[in-house]
């Protein structure tokens, strides 16, 4: 196999111009989760190299309120957010979902959780004495956590509170839906419900990507849900736990995610966007944190790793342009 001729530094750099980020988290974080960049610097940055918008994701707060800030402050950009259904919001709540959707500049989004959905939760923890041992083994109160953890019924119908959520996205067509950091099973009735309920867009966090196999990704597509894949998931600083969700200082699951990730690398990516098809697909970064680049060049070098591995020019605008335009509905604005 040669390599694609015409790729350049200059070329990564074109290829930004129109793109949007739909994942970053640009700080405010606690202490012990330093960030890279804040919010405005992010936006400059990304309006800077030409892209056309960037979408915050926020473990803490409501992202839209976020965006009213910096939309108020940096000309000539555009910034998006919404809520990650985390326990700080105490989990699975229809109340925090109703204020978002009203709350700054709106939601654009809703995620059924990322560090505190209860698959996520159960596995972080630390290793003693050579072995992997999960917070609530280690501390008997981490089960309260657990307690207030996002989780998706399989088989069963949607409870009272998922039921409130669904019909709210259902009912304002311009946010979309985020599966979060739940099961790959999980993940799969989400998109069903979601079809379901009449919501019409969707995308698959790239943690359920990433352990997710082919016919399942497939079943995804199928669906029509777009499926994420973020840089931060397979390469720089893999092995190293990026982000702190806990204040407390003997929840920090320093060791999570040590012996986990995806093989493969951005090779792997490659090979499932062409599996499955550019449309239904899209790049971003998941940056922010202080251990890796600022969230613009992250995605720069993600289409840098594309093209040098045979992705088509018209495949790479797809998947960082297009593809978001339609999610956060902007096609025709």
């Amino acid at each position: 196999m040669f390599l694609p001729e015409g790729r350049s530094y200059e070329l990564s750099q074109r290829l930004l111009r129109g793109a949007i980020d739909i994942h970053v988290h640009a700080g405010p974080h606690i202490t012990s989760s330093p960030r890279r960049v804040d919010p405005f610097q992010a936006a400059v940055q990304a309006r800077d190299a030409g892209m056309r918008a960037i979408v915050f994701m926020d473990v803490f707060e409501m992202s839209n309120g976020t965006a009213w800030l910096v939309n108020r402050v940096v000309p000539d950009f555009k910034t998006y957010g919404g809520i990650i259904l985390n326990t700080v919001y105490g989990g699975m709540n229809p109340r925090a979902v109703k204020t978002a959707i009203r709350y700054g500049d709106g939601a654009k989004y809703v995620s059924f959780g990322a560090h505190s959905t209860y698959y996520q939760a159960v596995r972080e923890g630390r290793v003693v004495d050579g072995r992997f041992v999960s917070l609530s083994k280690l501390y008997p109160k981490f089960e309260e956590e657990l307690d207030r953890c996002i989780r998706i019924p399989i088989q069963d119908a949607p409870g009272p509170e998922l039921d409130e959520i669904l019909r709210l996205l259902a009912e304002n067509a311009h946010i979309y839906m985020i599966t979060g950091h739940v099961s790959v099973e999980e993940a799969m009735r989400l998109v069903e419900l979601a079809t379901e309920y009449g919501i019409e867009r969707v995308v698959v966090s790239s943690a359920v990507t990433k352990i997710a196999d082919m016919d399942q990704l497939q079943y995804f597509a199928e669906k029509g849900a777009f499926i994420e894949y973020t840089l931060a998931a397979y390469t720089h600083t893999m092995s190293v736990p990026k982000t702190h969700y806990y204040v407390e200082r003997e929840y920090a699951s320093i060791d999570e995610g040590m012996s986990e990730g995806p093989g493969g690398g951005v090779k792997l990516v490659v090979e499932q966007i062409r599996e499955l098809g550019a449309e239904h697909c899209i790049i971003a970064t998941d940056f922010g944190v202080y251990t890796l680049p600022e969230p613009v060049e992250g995605l720069r070098e993600f289409i840098a790793c594309l093209l040098d591995l045979g992705v088509p020019e018209e495949d790479i605008v797809r998947l960082s342009k297009e593809n978001p335009e339609k999610v956060l509905g902007l096609m025709n604005v």
